[in-house]
Protein backbone atom coordinates (compact mmCIF):
# COMPACT_ATOMS: atom_id res chain seq x y z
CA UNK A 1 0.00 0.00 0.00
CA UNK A 2 1.71 3.66 -0.80
CA UNK A 3 1.76 5.89 1.71
CA UNK A 4 -0.93 8.71 2.08
CA UNK A 5 0.29 11.84 2.78
CA UNK A 6 -0.94 13.94 5.40
CA UNK A 7 -2.74 17.26 5.68
CA UNK A 8 -3.03 20.37 7.58
CA UNK A 9 -6.51 21.91 7.52
CA UNK A 10 -7.54 25.15 7.89
CA UNK A 11 -11.24 26.63 7.38
CA UNK A 12 -14.41 25.44 6.05
CA UNK A 13 -15.64 26.19 2.77
CA UNK A 14 -18.65 26.19 0.53
CA UNK A 15 -19.03 27.37 -3.17
CA UNK A 16 -22.47 28.20 -4.20
CA UNK A 17 -23.35 29.10 -7.47
CA UNK A 18 -26.64 29.64 -9.28
CA UNK A 19 -28.65 31.19 -12.45
CA UNK A 20 -31.05 34.27 -11.85
CA UNK A 21 -34.69 34.52 -12.94
CA UNK A 22 -34.12 37.65 -15.01
CA UNK A 23 -38.15 37.02 -16.04
CA UNK A 24 -39.06 36.74 -12.53
CA UNK A 25 -37.48 40.08 -11.16
CA UNK A 26 -38.10 41.86 -14.37
CA UNK A 27 -42.30 41.81 -13.49
CA UNK A 28 -41.30 43.02 -9.69
CA UNK A 29 -41.98 46.71 -9.30
CA UNK A 30 -38.85 48.90 -8.27
CA UNK A 31 -39.75 48.98 -4.40
CA UNK A 32 -39.78 44.50 -4.31
CA UNK A 33 -36.80 44.72 -6.42
CA UNK A 34 -35.25 47.12 -3.78
CA UNK A 35 -36.29 45.18 -1.05
CA UNK A 36 -34.70 42.24 -1.96
CA UNK A 37 -31.43 43.54 -3.01
CA UNK A 38 -31.51 45.41 0.37
CA UNK A 39 -32.09 42.07 2.30
CA UNK A 40 -28.92 41.04 0.30
CA UNK A 41 -26.73 43.53 0.62
CA UNK A 42 -27.42 43.20 4.57
CA UNK A 43 -26.73 39.92 4.33
CA UNK A 44 -23.28 40.17 2.64
CA UNK A 45 -22.80 43.58 4.21
CA UNK A 46 -22.74 41.07 7.64
CA UNK A 47 -20.42 38.67 5.84
CA UNK A 48 -17.62 41.95 5.41
CA UNK A 49 -18.02 42.06 9.70
CA UNK A 50 -17.03 38.66 9.56
CA UNK A 51 -13.79 39.39 7.10
CA UNK A 52 -12.86 42.25 9.03
CA UNK A 53 -13.25 40.13 12.55
CA UNK A 54 -10.98 37.62 10.81
CA UNK A 55 -13.72 34.80 11.75
CA UNK A 56 -14.09 33.76 8.43
CA UNK A 57 -14.58 34.93 4.42
CA UNK A 58 -16.76 35.52 1.71
CA UNK A 59 -16.44 36.40 -2.03
CA UNK A 60 -19.22 37.44 -4.28
CA UNK A 61 -18.98 37.50 -7.79
CA UNK A 62 -20.78 37.76 -11.46
CA UNK A 63 -20.26 33.81 -13.83
CA UNK A 64 -19.00 34.57 -17.32
CA UNK A 65 -21.30 32.39 -19.51
CA UNK A 66 -24.34 30.32 -19.17
CA UNK A 67 -22.90 27.63 -16.64
CA UNK A 68 -24.24 30.24 -13.84
CA UNK A 69 -24.66 34.09 -13.00
CA UNK A 70 -23.47 34.21 -9.74
CA UNK A 71 -21.39 32.73 -7.25
CA UNK A 72 -20.86 32.78 -3.44
CA UNK A 73 -17.96 31.46 -2.00
CA UNK A 74 -18.25 31.39 1.97
CA UNK A 75 -15.16 30.19 4.36
CA UNK A 76 -15.98 29.65 8.20
CA UNK A 77 -14.08 27.63 11.08
CA UNK A 78 -17.43 25.09 11.53
CA UNK A 79 -19.22 23.20 8.73
CA UNK A 80 -22.50 24.09 11.41
CA UNK A 81 -21.46 27.86 10.47
CA UNK A 82 -21.52 27.18 6.70
CA UNK A 83 -25.15 25.34 7.20
CA UNK A 84 -26.60 27.73 9.30
CA UNK A 85 -25.52 30.43 6.30
CA UNK A 86 -26.19 28.52 3.31
CA UNK A 87 -30.08 28.16 5.07
CA UNK A 88 -29.94 32.08 6.07
CA UNK A 89 -29.10 32.71 1.99
CA UNK A 90 -32.34 30.13 0.76
CA UNK A 91 -34.48 31.98 3.41
CA UNK A 92 -33.51 35.69 1.65
CA UNK A 93 -36.53 37.00 -0.73
CA UNK A 94 -33.73 37.07 -3.69
CA UNK A 95 -33.53 33.17 -3.15
CA UNK A 96 -37.03 32.90 -5.10
CA UNK A 97 -34.94 34.25 -8.10
CA UNK A 98 -31.81 32.26 -7.63
CA UNK A 99 -31.94 28.67 -9.32
CA UNK A 100 -28.96 26.63 -7.60
CA UNK A 101 -26.57 24.94 -10.97
CA UNK A 102 -23.67 24.39 -9.04
CA UNK A 103 -22.03 24.03 -5.37
CA UNK A 104 -19.24 22.52 -3.78
CA UNK A 105 -18.06 21.99 0.00
CA UNK A 106 -14.30 21.20 1.21
CA UNK A 107 -11.77 22.60 3.61
CA UNK A 108 -9.03 24.38 3.33
CA UNK A 109 -5.76 22.31 2.89
CA UNK A 110 -2.12 22.03 2.40
CA UNK A 111 -0.50 18.74 2.37
CA UNK A 112 2.90 17.68 3.93
CA UNK A 113 4.29 17.21 0.34
CA UNK A 114 6.27 21.02 0.63
CA UNK A 115 6.80 21.10 4.33
CA UNK A 116 10.22 19.68 4.21
CA UNK A 117 11.01 17.54 6.93
CA UNK A 118 8.53 19.35 9.07
CA UNK A 119 5.52 17.81 10.95
CA UNK A 120 2.27 19.16 10.93
CA UNK A 121 2.50 21.05 13.70
CA UNK A 122 5.26 22.39 12.85
CA UNK A 123 4.23 23.74 10.09
CA UNK A 124 0.95 25.26 11.78
CA UNK A 125 3.26 27.58 13.48
CA UNK A 126 4.65 29.12 10.68
CA UNK A 127 2.80 32.60 9.36
CA UNK A 128 2.61 32.30 5.57
CA UNK A 129 1.15 28.76 5.89
CA UNK A 130 -1.43 30.09 8.34
CA UNK A 131 -2.70 33.04 6.42
CA UNK A 132 -3.17 30.46 3.43
CA UNK A 133 -5.47 27.91 5.76
CA UNK A 134 -6.81 31.24 7.43
CA UNK A 135 -7.04 33.63 4.43
CA UNK A 136 -8.22 37.57 4.54
CA UNK A 137 -9.99 37.10 1.01
CA UNK A 138 -8.44 40.23 -1.14
CA UNK A 139 -11.68 42.16 -3.46
CA UNK A 140 -9.57 40.96 -6.44
CA UNK A 141 -11.53 42.04 -9.94
CA UNK A 142 -11.79 38.32 -11.05
CA UNK A 143 -12.20 34.88 -9.82
CA UNK A 144 -11.44 31.42 -11.45
CA UNK A 145 -13.24 28.45 -9.40
CA UNK A 146 -12.24 25.02 -10.47
CA UNK A 147 -12.62 21.27 -9.12
CA UNK A 148 -9.98 18.55 -9.97
CA UNK A 149 -9.33 15.16 -9.47
CA UNK A 150 -6.19 13.13 -9.98
CA UNK A 151 -5.96 9.90 -12.32
CA UNK A 152 -7.01 6.26 -10.78
CA UNK A 153 -6.40 4.55 -13.78
CA UNK A 154 -4.31 1.20 -13.98
CA UNK A 155 -1.10 2.93 -16.44
CA UNK A 156 -1.67 6.38 -14.08
CA UNK A 157 -2.72 6.30 -10.72
CA UNK A 158 -1.46 8.80 -8.76
CA UNK A 159 -2.28 7.28 -5.32
CA UNK A 160 0.05 4.31 -6.26
CA UNK A 161 3.36 6.41 -6.82
CA UNK A 162 5.45 5.86 -4.10
CA UNK A 163 5.49 8.70 -1.23
CA UNK A 164 9.31 10.41 -2.89
CA UNK A 165 7.78 10.32 -6.59
CA UNK A 166 4.61 12.38 -5.52
CA UNK A 167 6.55 14.80 -3.16
CA UNK A 168 9.36 15.58 -6.28
CA UNK A 169 6.24 15.60 -8.64
CA UNK A 170 4.44 18.42 -6.18
CA UNK A 171 7.39 20.47 -5.29
CA UNK A 172 7.96 20.47 -9.12
CA UNK A 173 4.44 21.81 -9.69
CA UNK A 174 4.71 24.07 -6.53
CA UNK A 175 7.44 26.11 -8.51
CA UNK A 176 5.12 27.25 -11.04
CA UNK A 177 2.75 28.74 -8.78
CA UNK A 178 5.42 30.37 -7.24
CA UNK A 179 6.17 32.33 -10.73
CA UNK A 180 2.83 33.91 -10.25
CA UNK A 181 3.25 35.57 -6.79
CA UNK A 182 1.83 38.77 -6.19
CA UNK A 183 -0.57 38.40 -9.62
CA UNK A 184 -2.32 35.37 -8.14
CA UNK A 185 -4.23 34.19 -4.61
CA UNK A 186 -4.46 30.15 -4.95
CA UNK A 187 -6.29 28.79 -2.85
CA UNK A 188 -6.99 24.74 -2.58
CA UNK A 189 -9.16 23.10 -0.61
CA UNK A 190 -9.96 18.89 -0.28
CA UNK A 191 -12.95 17.24 -0.87
CA UNK A 192 -12.65 13.55 -0.54
CA UNK A 193 -15.82 12.46 0.79
CA UNK A 194 -16.83 15.13 1.40
CA UNK A 195 -17.81 16.04 -2.83
CA UNK A 196 -17.74 14.29 -5.98
CA UNK A 197 -14.39 15.86 -7.28
CA UNK A 198 -11.07 15.54 -4.42
CA UNK A 199 -10.12 18.90 -4.51
CA UNK A 200 -11.31 22.45 -5.85
CA UNK A 201 -9.09 24.97 -6.62
CA UNK A 202 -9.79 28.86 -6.50
CA UNK A 203 -7.85 31.68 -8.48
CA UNK A 204 -8.12 35.67 -7.76
CA UNK A 205 -6.67 37.84 -9.91
CA UNK A 206 -7.00 41.22 -10.71
CA UNK A 207 -5.90 40.39 -14.23
CA UNK A 208 -8.13 37.50 -16.19
CA UNK A 209 -5.23 36.62 -18.63
CA UNK A 210 -3.19 35.41 -15.31
CA UNK A 211 -5.57 32.49 -15.11
CA UNK A 212 -4.95 31.10 -18.69
CA UNK A 213 -1.26 31.60 -18.09
CA UNK A 214 -1.27 29.96 -15.13
CA UNK A 215 -3.53 26.92 -16.24
CA UNK A 216 -1.59 26.53 -19.48
CA UNK A 217 2.15 26.51 -17.86
CA UNK A 218 0.92 23.98 -15.67
CA UNK A 219 -0.52 21.94 -18.43
CA UNK A 220 2.68 20.90 -19.26
CA UNK A 221 3.95 20.04 -15.77
CA UNK A 222 3.59 16.28 -15.29
CA UNK A 223 1.46 16.23 -12.32
CA UNK A 224 -0.94 17.74 -14.27
CA UNK A 225 -0.45 16.28 -17.82
CA UNK A 226 -0.37 12.66 -16.65
CA UNK A 227 -2.36 13.30 -13.56
CA UNK A 228 -4.76 15.99 -13.65
CA UNK A 229 -8.26 15.47 -14.30
CA UNK A 230 -10.68 18.89 -14.41
CA UNK A 231 -14.08 19.61 -14.05
CA UNK A 232 -15.62 22.74 -15.13
CA UNK A 233 -13.93 26.33 -14.80
CA UNK A 234 -16.24 29.28 -13.42
CA UNK A 235 -14.98 32.65 -14.34
CA UNK A 236 -16.35 35.96 -13.46
CA UNK A 237 -15.46 39.84 -12.21
CA UNK A 238 -16.21 41.17 -8.76
CA UNK A 239 -19.39 42.52 -7.51
CA UNK A 240 -19.32 45.10 -4.80
CA UNK A 241 -21.55 45.21 -2.27
CA UNK A 242 -23.12 48.30 -2.83
CA UNK A 243 -23.36 47.05 -6.27
CA UNK A 244 -25.91 44.84 -5.62
CA UNK A 245 -29.01 46.72 -6.69
CA UNK A 246 -27.26 47.84 -9.94
CA UNK A 247 -26.62 43.99 -10.73
CA UNK A 248 -30.33 43.07 -9.89
CA UNK A 249 -31.96 46.26 -11.13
Amino acid sequence: MSEPVSTIDGWYSLHLLYSVDWAGLRVLDKDERNALTDELQAFLNRQEEVHEKHEGDYAFYNIMGHKADIIIWLLRPTADELIKLELEINKLGIADYLIPTYSYVSIIEMSSYLGGNKTPEEMMQIPHIQQRLYPSLEKSKYICFYPMDKKRDLDDNWYMLPMDERKQLMRDHGMIGRKYAGKIKQYITGSQGLDKYEWSVTLLSDDMLEFKKIIYEMRFDETSARYGVFGDFYVGGHIPNDAIADYFG
